[in-house]
């Protein structure tokens, strides 16, 4: 964060909720940044406002917003929780074209805290969808917490690689590679790599369409 931001805020962002933002033509820090203003703009909020919708920081917002900062999966999650839309919407550009290939050299990445976990979008971010995919990565022994989704989200996951155990609340399901599951992830959850290498797996996110 900027020392003028600190100054007037007294507050910086926790070292686990962020990570520098690389430059790239299309730097994904600018792009949730843009998206989380446009959102909060258009609903008429302020970014303390968002803070506590989200359990985010201020300061933490205001540095994304400008692009500073890449999220990690875990901030990007509450903060497309606090404004009730998908997890793409924030991480969205405003492009739309009949086809589109998606370069491996060119995906946008998201990590974890711990860099252990990290997800990779299989899809274009043209707007809002009600379906997302995505290709997880979990190095071996490690476990990543995830928090609850939007009420009525599901997740349809088949592993590739590693054997995997998923958490739900109290019940816990063990998927070697093959194996799939659906399971409601509108409740924390949790992926437990038991291998000893690099688990891969494929990930459908499901929403519901909100009421208006």
């Amino acid at each position: 964060m900027s020392a003028n931001i600190k100054e007037q805020r007294g507050e910086k962002p926790h070292e686990d909720e962020l990570r520098p933002a690389k430059a790239g033509v299309e730097n994904l820090g600018a792009i949730v940044g843009q998206n989380i203003k446009r959102l909060r703009l258009r609903r008429n909020l302020s970014l303390e406002a968002v803070s506590k919708l989200s359990g985010v920081s201020r300061a933490m917002l205001g540095q994304v917003e400008l692009g500073r900062s890449v999220p990690t999966i875990n901030v990007v999650w509450k903060i497309a929780h606090a404004f009730d839309v998908p997890f793409s919407t924030l991480i969205a550009t405003q492009q739309a074209e009949q086809m589109r290939v998606l370069r491996a050299d060119q995906s946008k990445i998201l990590f974890s805290a711990s860099k252990n976990f990290s997800s990779r979008a299989l899809f274009p971010f043209d707007g809002e969808r009600r379906v997302e995919f995505y290709e997880i990565r979990l190095t071996g022994g490690s476990t990543e917490q995830a928090e609850a989704h939007v009420t009525g989200t599901t997740e349809n996951l088949v592993v590739v690689k590693g054997t995997l155990e998923i958490s739900v609340g109290d019940e816990t399901q063990r998927l070697s590679a093959g194996d799939a599951i659906v399971f409601e992830a509108d409740k924390p959850h949790a992926y437990h790599n038991v291998s000893k290498t690099e688990v891969v797996a494929y990930l459908v996110m499901s929403y519901v369409e909100p009421e208006r």
